[in-house]
C-alpha cells in the first residue's frame, strides 16, 4: 500500500510537473500583448475568474500587487451587483476560465466591452468565447488532468498559477523592481524588516571596548573579554584606526608564545577593517559578513568616526 501511495503522488506531481512545462511552448505574441497592456496600464490590473479559476485569480491579483503591479480580485457575481463601480477606463481586466466559456464570466464581459476596458483572457481553448472577445488571449492548455478521472481542475489550475507567475515575474523585470521595493510591499514580513532596518537601528553604541594603539596584548585581552564582543576598537580622535579580534590574540599567542606579553595591539591591528555606516541595512552587513567571514562590523560616519558596533545576532531580526 505504502508503496501505491508514493505512486500515485509521484504520477500527480510528475502530471503537474508536465503541464508547467509545456507551457513554454504556448507562449506567443498574445503574451507579449497582455503583459504591454499590464506594463502600460495607468489604473489597476483587476483579476476575475469564478471557481477554481476565482481560486487562482485571487492568489494572482495578490502576486501582482505585491511585485509592484496595483490589482485585485473581482467576483464577476459581485459586479453585477454594484461592484462594477471599481473599475475605470484606466484598468486591465485579466479575465480567466479554463474553458473560456463560464456563463457567468461571460456576462460580465458585454460591460467591460462597452467601457473600452481592455480585456486579457486566460483559457485553454483559443476558439472559445472569451478569447474571442480578448483584447489579448493567453493561452493554457493541458493534455490531461493529474486526477485520475481527468475531472478535478489539478494540471489546470497549476497551470494557470504558473502563467500567472509568468506575468508577474517579467512585469518585475520590465520594471526593474529591487529588493527595497519588495520590502516596501512587505513591511511586516520577515524580508521586509531585514531590507528596511538599518545598522542605526541595531548598533550597539555604549561600552564599547576601545584599546590604543600602544596597549599591552596582555592588558588588551582583558578589554576584549570585557566588550564581550570579541574585538577591540582602537580609536583615534573620535577616528576608527583599527581593531583587533579575540582570533588575532589567539593567532599572536601561537605565533610569538613567551614574548606574546611583550607585543602592543598595533603589532597585530587590522588597520582597515571591514565597516558600515548608520544606514546600511541589514541585508547588506549580513552579506558583507558572510562574504568575510566575520561575526561583527564597526560603524562609521562620513568622517570615520565610529559611532558603533553591529554584530550577528542583532542582525537576526
Amino acid at each position: 500500500m505504502e508503496k501505491s501511495i508514493l505512486e500515485y503522488a509521484a504520477q500527480c506531481l510528475n502530471d503537474e510537473a508536465k503541464a508547467v512545462s509545456d507551457l513554454v511552448g504556448q507562449l506567443d505574441e498574445n503574451f507579449v500583448k497582455a503583459v504591454e497592456l499590464m506594463f502600460h496600464c495607468k489604473g489597476k490590473v483587476i483579476v476575475t475568474g469564478v471557481g477554481k479559476s476565482g481560486h487562482i485569480g485571487e492568489k494572482i491579483a495578490a502576486t501582482l500587487s505585491s511585485t509592484g503591479t496595483p490589482s485585485f480580485f473581482i467576483n464577476p457575481l459581485d459586479a453585477y451587483h454594484g461592484d462594477m463601480g471599481v473599475i475605470t477606463k484606466e484598468d486591465v481586466v485579466l479575465a480567466m476560465s479554463n474553458s473560456g466559456m463560464t456563463d457567468e464570466l461571460l456576462r460580465f464581459i458585454p460591460m467591460l466591452l462597452h467601457m473600452n476596458v481592455p480585456i486579457i483572457g486566460m483559457t485553454s481553448d483559443p476558439g472559445s468565447l472569451l478569447a474571442k472577445y480578448s483584447t489579448a488571449h493567453i493561452l493554457v492548455s493541458v493534455e490531461k488532468e493529474a486526477c485520475p478521472l481527468n475531472l478535478a481542475p489539478t494540471s489546470s489550475t497549476t497551470a494557470q498559477l504558473a502563467m500567472g507567475d509568468a506575468i508577474a515575474v517579467t512585469l518585475m523585470r520590465l520594471r526593474d523592481f529591487k529588493q527595497r521595493d519588495f520590502a516596501q510591499f512587505h513591511p511586516g514580513g520577515h524580508l521586509g524588516k531585514r531590507l528596511l532596518t538599518t545598522a542605526n537601528d541595531v548598533m550597539r553604541t555604549e561600552d564599547l571596548p576601545i584599546i590604543p594603539r600602544d596597549m599591552h596584548l596582555a592588558e588588551a585581552i582583558i578589554h576584549v573579554s570585557k566588550g564581550k564582543l570579541g574585538l577591540g576598537l582602537c580609536v583615534e580622535n573620535g577616528q576608527l584606526a583599527g581593531l583587533i579580534t579575540d582570533g588575532d590574540i589567539r593567532r599572536a599567542m601561537e605565533r610569538w608564545q613567551e614574548k606574546f606579553f611583550n607585543r602592543i595591539v598595533e603589532d597585530i591591528m587590522t588597520t582597515k577593517p571591514k565597516v558600515v555606516t548608520p544606514d546600511t541595512r541589514i541585508s547588506t552587513i549580513l552579506k558583507l559578513m558572510h562574504e568575510n567571514k566575520v561575526h561583527m562590523v564597526p560603524v562609521v560616519d562620513e568622517n570615520n568616526k565610529l559611532v558603533g558596533v553591529v554584530d550577528h545576532y542583532s542582525c537576526m531580526l
